[in-house]
């Protein structure tokens, strides 16, 4: 068979294949060395690159560092924020309800702008996002130093510096689960543990700084220890984009499209048409209406059941302990590589739920001792839970998505989660007593369990390969414009190519 000298042998190898499915020449050594190395580059270049976004170890484990101390200014100080509870409410002269709104308000506003964090770190960078955040959060607890009335401090509280946690969180974790493939759950418990230590340093702190600076004195300064965020996210290497928005055509799409296509991407909306990623975050939102109603009813329960103030404050101090302990563990064997993450997560969701249902019960006797040890139960499975339950979503949307998946994810369960204690309190209202609420709430974490379980390939042994975008590559690319060079030569040549 000859060839002509103007047409590359390998575009006529390919195109025959593609017209007759199957193709009998012979071709040059040369020429099949030539194929073999085309073929070969781009999946070595792939896989290099795929080793190299998940690293374990070294600059990781600072940005862990970075992410203990961010949190824990963040939720730790959220959780720490009840000193000040009896100091507004005297300042005021307003309800407990009234003042209550703060703290929910800066939680639902941190969650509600998750995603708004999650796309400013598609679209520029996640160290500027979260220096960003820092500052705002500390200029929000600065400004609340200086309020007046109880508005002020819905809007610096609550809206700034929710804010300003919102542009903190989801970032800070999307990063360190980028850093980390085989240890990322580890990273996540030990991460996250710095909520509990906090929550135990920040009480008596604020209530020193209450005694000695007032609350104004120490709002201004808790401003300035939230600007400790802003070096936490300096230690993020600015990393580029490993996507960008499709580039759209001004003459066939108008600017208002484009924009929207823009923010479609960098918001990730596309997850939401996806099964896998809307049955996930059916299951945690459903866990999350009652996962938090032990940390709010669990102390009042206790008193009800007759026990004195310092034993019912020391049956919450445990099952925090318990739940430091329970990240760490739980961390540590997830990555032990012996079961898929969605399983774990599942079985420590149920066993929360079984216990958050057991702890009125084991207090109907008047046993603090079981009433005790169901609380280091239900501490070491809720805390547990949590370094799985983010670890999860790369494994559904791909790393690719998970920073605008980590975002939607805290934007849908949220409402869940400001929905489990109001109805808990409905509930004790109805009833008289705690018993209804705590059955409850377990009874959503156990339907969360089963939710999860129907997610597509759940009971299979092996993880599937995550959804990816469905866009042309390079391969593609270079098939097309090897088929058009091959439509633009003569006829007369294809026709000898084929012989």
């Amino acid at each position: 068979m000859s060839h002509d000298p103007g047409v590359n042998p390998t575009l006529s190898w390919r195109f025959c294949l593609l017209k007759s499915g199957a193709c009998s020449f012979c071709i040059s050594p040369s020429a099949d060395k030539f194929l073999l190395d085309m073929t070969d580059v781009k999946p070595k270049a792939e896989s290099q690159r795929d080793e190299a976004e998940g690293p374990d170890g070294g600059w990781g484990w600072v940005l862990v560092g970075a992410m203990f101390v961010s949190t824990s200014l963040v939720f730790g100080l959220m959780r720490s924020l009840g000193i000040f509870f009896v100091e507004f409410v005297q300042y005021f002269d307003e309800s407990a309800q009234a003042i209550s709104w703060i703290s929910s308000t800066g939680l639902a506003t941190q969650q509600f702008f998750s995603p708004l964090g999650a796309a400013l770190c598609n679209a520029y960078n996640a160290r500027v996002v979260v220096m960003t955040g820092g500052c705002l959060a500390a200029l929000g607890l600065i400004l609340a130093s200086q309020a007046t009335c109880l508005v002020h401090l819905y809007l610096t509280m609550g809206v700034i510096s929710g804010l300003g946690w919102g542009l903190v969180f989801t970032p800070m974790v999307a990063t360190v689960m980028a850093n980390f493939t085989r240890r990322r759950t580890l990273a996540l418990g030990l991460g996250f543990s710095s909520i509990g230590l906090s929550s135990f340093a920040f009480n008596p702190l604020f209530q020193l700084l209450v005694e000695k600076y007032a609350w104004r004195g120490a709002l201004l300064i808790l401003g300035g220890l939230s600007l400790n965020i802003v070096p936490c996210g300096a230690l993020i290497h600015p990393q580029r984009r490993s996507k960008a928005p499709a580039k759209v055509d001004p003459e066939t799409n108008p600017p208002r499209a484009s924009l929207l296509q823009r923010i479609s991407s960098y918001l990730e909306l596309s997850l939401l048409f996806e099964r896998p990623y809307i049955t996930y975050t059916l299951g945690v939102s459903l866990m999350n209406v009652g996962y938090f109603v032990p940390y709010f009813h669990l102390v009042a329960h206790s008193r009800q059941a007759g026990f004195s103030e310092y034993q019912a404050a020391f049956v919450m101090s445990a099952a925090g302990a318990s739940d430091i302990l329970g990240r760490v563990a739980s961390g540590w064997f997830s990555d032990l590589g012996l079961f898929r993450l969605i399983h774990l997560l599942s079985t420590w969701t149920f066993l929360a739920g079984v216990f958050i249902m057991l702890l009125p019960v084991s207090s109907l006797s008047g046993s603090y001792a079981a009433l005790m040890v169901i609380s280091l139960l239900y501490g070491f499975s809720a805390g547990a839970l949590t370094s799985v339950v983010f670890a999860v979503v790369p494994l559904i949307v791909g790393v690719e998505r998970m920073m605008g998946g980590l975002g939607l994810l805290q934007l849908i369960e949220s409402s869940a989660g400001l929905l489990g204690t109001p109805l808990s309190g409905f509930l004790k209202d109805v009833t008289g007593n705690y018993v209804a609420s705590f059955m409850v709430s377990g009874g959503f974490l156990i339907l969360a369990t089963l939710t999860m379980a129907t997610l597509p390939h759940y009971f299979s042994c092996r993880d599937p390969p995550p959804p990816q975008k469905r866009t042309l590559n390079d391969k593609d690319k270079g098939l097309h414009s090897e088929l058009e060079q091959i439509n633009s030569l003569p006829a007369d040549t294809n026709r000898r190519e084929e012989l």
